[in-house]
């Protein structure tokens, strides 16, 4: 039996005061499971009501995009200032069983948008992904204006407090994995000459603006958290260094925890994966850079990344980071952190696929987690074998039908 004391199972109240009854954090995942409307339904409900019976303290959902137009994928959710909220209420009220907090992921893909999707593809800089033979899937973004840079940090604002009336316990602002304000950070990326670009100060200025125009729209009650990447890990992107500065610039801020991550669509590191030579541990990936972090930060940090054990759970924990963060291991086994406190031997599922092309098992590997979520979702159990080849042509032919939804609710703004 697991021993009472264990510290993954200890109490933790953020700096807002809100309360967290163990240091499990549900990690985001992109689940692709929006109705019409990009509107939360059953399905969602049933997936989170699930990771908050399985002994989660806390779920932090998945993708909610701050603009319609802006999608990483056709059966994402969005949250805007017109956008009916029952649906957001029923989402929170699933998942606060047995105890558990939910903080909603707010998010921009900036330039990280399928062709396919059409709409909105913006970026600091007209800097296009590569993603070598793949590049085709993805748009020439295009710079942002001034104008358009206050319009995002008032979409955040929006959304956020709009997820404060619909009974989340935060937000968690997506500042990692190559997404727009990860782009603004990034110097690969951020090529400006004005107040958003330049130096780290000046990169860094939109998420801090974000962060400011959202804590003037809330409660002091409310978590605002940040996820971060520790690094890019592509050749000459933003780094640790660069981290603990950033680190070090939100602890002047009213930030409850940040989470550390690290990568993007080009080095998809969060996979295990980087493009930069640097090797990443078979589990909790970004544990040293935490640790690194940890030293100096005034603020509680969360670090995730292929973490399925209870050992290596602790680990982090005992490392100084206040928070562990679990999902794929989740996807496969939602119930994880209360099989650890009866079987603290128990060992969680991650799946990988290790094909040539680095960019197609990728795709796999998420193509795997997310048909366990889709079937979590239906009231289905797990299927413990799944095929990746199967898996990925499922997602394809599924996204292809949610893309053709997408294109022909929003035709007129969509080109």
């Amino acid at each position: 039996m697991t021993s009472p004391v264990s510290p993954v199972f200890s109490e933790l109240q953020l700096p807002c005061g809100l309360k967290l009854k163990n240091r499990i954090a549900k990690a985001a995942m992109e689940e692709n499971m929006a109705g019409a409307g990009q509107l939360p339904g059953a399905p969602l409900q049933r997936l989170y009501r699930a990771w908050a019976n399985g002994g989660a303290g806390l779920i932090i959902t998945g993708n909610v995009m701050v603009d319609h137009l802006a999608m990483t994928g056709p059966g994402g959710v969005a949250l805007e200032a017109d956008t009916p909220l029952e649906p957001f209420e029923q989402l929170a009220a699933a998942s606060q069983q047995d105890g558990c907090k939910i903080l909603m992921q707010i998010n921009h893909p900036g330039r990280q948008v399928f062709k396919k999707m059409g709409g909105k593809v913006l970026s600091p800089s007209d800097v296009a992904l590569d993603m070598g033979a793949h590049s085709g899937l993805f748009t020439q973004p295009k710079a942002m204006s001034e104008a358009e840079i206050q319009d995002l940090i008032a979409r955040f604002a929006t959304t956020a407090s709009r997820a404060e009336q619909a009974g989340f316990d935060g937000v968690q602002i997506h500042a990692a994995h190559g997404y727009l304000l990860a782009q603004f950070l990034s110097p690969l990326t951020n090529k400006r000459q004005d107040q958003w670009g330049g130096t780290l100060e000046n990169r860094a200025r939109a998420l801090l603006q974000v962060i400011k125009a959202i804590r003037a729209v809330v409660s002091p009650s409310f978590a605002v958290s940040v996820k971060l990447n520790s690094a890019d890990f592509q050749r000459g992107g933003f780094d640790i260094d660069d981290a603990t500065n950033v680190v070090n610039m939100l602890s002047e801020l009213a930030v409850d925890f940040i989470e550390l991550s690290g990568g993007s669509y080009e080095a998809p590191a969060m996979q295990g994966r980087t493009a930069d030579g640097r090797t990443l541990a078979r589990e909790a990936y970004f544990l040293s850079f935490a640790q690194q972090i940890a030293a100096v930060s005034k603020v509680p940090l969360m670090t995730t990344g292929g973490i399925r054990r209870l050992a290596v759970a602790e680990e982090v924990i005992n490392s100084d980071v206040a928070l562990v963060g679990m999902a794929s291991a989740m996807a496969y086994t939602p119930d994880l952190p209360n099989r650890w406190q009866s079987d603290n031997t128990f060992e969680g599922t991650i799946p990988l696929v290790c094909w040539k092309d680095k960019t197609l098992s990728g795709l796999a590997t998420m193509a795997m987690v997310k048909r366990q979520l889709h079937r979590l979702g239906a009231g289905k159990s797990v299927k413990a074998s799944l095929s990746p080849v199967f898996s990925l042509l499922s997602d394809q032919l599924r996204a292809a039908k949610l893309t053709r939804r997408y294109r022909r609710q929003y035709r007129t703004e969509v080109k």
